[in-house]
């Protein structure tokens, strides 16, 4: 496998195969109201970080790394217009899946070390996706977190593991 390749099937794994489905389990267990609580003017709830995660992963990977166009206003995912709803994130979140499903696997391996301009940076495309997933990662956590935190609840991501096993 060449490392083209595996960068991508990692990036999809992590985003796609992971996080999205972690998110979507927790939009599945919070009310409409719930989805758009945040605790203070310092705090995203998770509804804004899905706005968040979808513009930043359009305009980092699908613009920056794919050429798609960009987009993105930035400033509207912090402070919506409206509050999407349940379904009209979870579509988000499945539309943004196919497109990086689609556009990903297209890129040329040549490109990996070339440099971008994506928002005020110069990055390499290699740095762009790797920015792009600990960035999903990292916001998805705090969804997870404020879901467990609110309802008390075991989102049993690992059920199916023996995470003690040693290899």
């Amino acid at each position: 496998m060449e490392i083209q390749d595996a960068l991508v099937t990692e990036t999809l794994r992590r985003i796609v195969g992971e996080c999205i489905p972690r998110i979507k389990q927790c939009l599945d267990t919070l009310s409409e109201k719930e989805i758009w609580y945040h605790h203070n003017t310092n705090s995203n709830s998770p509804g804004v970080l899905i706005l968040h995660l979808c513009g930043n992963v359009r305009q980092w990977i699908l613009s920056g790394v794919c050429g798609l166009s960009d987009n993105r206003k930035r400033d509207l995912e912090f402070n919506p217009d409206s509050h999407p709803d349940k379904s009209a994130l979870n579509e988000m979140l499945d539309l943004l899946a196919t497109d990086l499903q689609k556009h990903l696997p297209l890129i040329n391996p040549d490109v990996l070390l070339e440099q971008r301009k994506v928002q005020c940076y110069e990055e390499t495309v290699l740095s762009m996706l790797v920015h792009a997933v600990e960035h999903f990662s990292y916001h998805t956590g705090q969804i997870v977190y404020f879901t467990k935190f609110l309802k008390d609840i075991d989102t049993a991501f690992y059920a199916d593991q023996d995470l003690t096993a040693n290899n």
